[in-house]
């Protein structure tokens, strides 16, 4: 009688639901894992050892017992980010957004990605990839300077080395992560890819001496209220800009943040609703800027006055001269210049946000009204944006601590009270 022992490796009989293991002109494993639908389907997978086809299997198998359903997607990653942008995001994306992501697509993921199975991208593919394009010069790797009518970079050997910015990296990684959850939620893949995301891009917020020569610079200018508005309240550019005066509650000291407007190439420039709920909001306004707003509404008035039948009335509470909409550009361009005239460093327009919430928690304005008082989606984003602000006061409230807790007959200097915490 043989013994287990002396059964041959690809006859040994295997416990139910374990697959059978055989080999042909190669090992072959097979065996029954969980698919999409709740339904059970049959999976083969190959190794040089029966060693490597059963740890191939075991692995399905194992995943299958945690709910994970073995992927269905066939098609290659090109295949399928065109469906998602064509047939999911467009429902849910503002037309500026959807052509972003257009241009993200056919611009970087399809060429670098699109030919790599769905089913088989891993986090290492991607996160080459991505090593790949902050490394590479745009010039040579999407042909630009073939397609000049004079080259000047790798067609004459000088690269100008045109690298990709943090911010498009990052734009680049976002695009790709939203592609792929949505891939899950279908249960095209088991889960997401996550090469980790690229660092992002550091601000450089006005300190508490800047701020007040910006306010100061801004005294007098025809956007005053606004700029005071902006670094006063943490707004964004595109929140200020679609401000209407219906919006202001001026005897109650409060703002209504309801839109935005946009300028698409379909119908110009539109008011479109705020991007989520949370930055749907109602928030308090700082008498200066009561003040500021009600100085504002009178030379509007003026304005109005003076430009009689040419008078657009668009009902915004900051408009061009001739009361039309501002756009963004022609407001960047005002704050770059105002900058210049008070001798301050070039920043962003959205570094005055970034400002404002840095100086709020260095009074020491607890995190969750800040994150209200910016319209964050999610505590966590503030927590985020704002972690390196945060570390500073832990260590200044350390610092605070251990002057409390010193025995007083070891220094000659008095000891620090702690301020109450609220």
């Amino acid at each position: 009688m043989a013994t287990p022992r002396d059964t041959p490796a690809s006859r040994r009989t295997r416990a139910s639901g374990d697959g059978t293991v055989y080999q042909d002109s190669r090992w072959e494993a097979a065996g029954y894992v969980l698919a999409p639908g709740n339904t059970r389907r049959r999976v083969r997978v190959y190794g040089t050892t029966r060693k490597e086809a059963l740890a191939k299997l075991t692995e399905k198998i194992a995943a299958s017992s945690r709910g994970l359903p073995v992927p269905s997607a066939q098609g290659s990653v090109g295949a399928y980010l065109t469906y998602w942008l064509d047939a999911v995001a467009v429902h849910h994306l503002r037309e500026n957004t959807h052509t972003r992501y257009t241009a993200c697509l056919n611009r970087y993921l399809v060429p670098g990605l699109g030919k790599k199975k769905l089913a088989k991208l891993s986090a290492k593919d991607v996160r080459t990839w991505l090593n790949h394009l902050r490394t590479t010069c745009q010039c040579c790797s999407r042909g630009i300077d073939a397609r000049r009518d004079e080259a000047r970079c790798c067609a004459v050997g000088s690269c100008c080395s045109k690298r990709l910015s943090p911010l498009t990296l990052t734009h680049i990684h976002s695009v790709l992560k939203s592609a792929l959850e949505h891939a899950v939620r279908e249960e095209e893949i088991p889960r997401n890819v996550r090469p980790g995301a690229p660092r992002p891009r550091r601000f450089e917020p006005l300190t508490a001496e800047e701020a007040r020569e910006f306010l100061t610079a801004a005294s007098g200018h025809r956007l005053e209220a606004l700029f005071e508005l902006a670094l006063r309240t943490g707004l964004r550019k595109s929140e200020l800009l679609g401000l209407r005066w219906e919006d202001l509650d001026l005897a109650g000291g409060t703002a209504s943040i309801r839109r935005t407007p946009q300028r698409t190439n379909s119908s110009g420039l539109t008011a479109l609703p705020t991007k989520t709920q949370s930055s749907e909001r109602r928030i308090a306004l700082p008498t200066p800027c009561l003040r500021s707003l009600e100085q504002h509404r009178t030379w509007q008035r003026g304005e109005r006055d003076a430009a009689g039948t040419a008078w657009q009335d668009s009902g915004y509470v900051f408009t061009r001269p001739d009361g039309a909409p501002i756009e963004g550009a022609t407001l960047t361009r005002h704050f770059t210049a105002l900058l210049d005239r008070a001798g301050l460093r070039r920043i962003r327009f959205h570094d005055l946000r970034h400002s404002t919430a840095t100086l709020l928690l260095e009074q020491g304005v607890e995190l969750v009204v800040i994150k209200e008082f910016l319209g964050h989606a999610h505590i966590g984003v503030t927590a985020t944006v704002y972690a390196h602000v945060r570390l500073r006061l832990q260590r200044d409230a350390i610092d605070l601590l251990g002057c409390t807790l010193r025995n007083p007959g070891d220094s000659d200097e008095p000891l620090l009270c702690a301020a109450p915490v609220r």
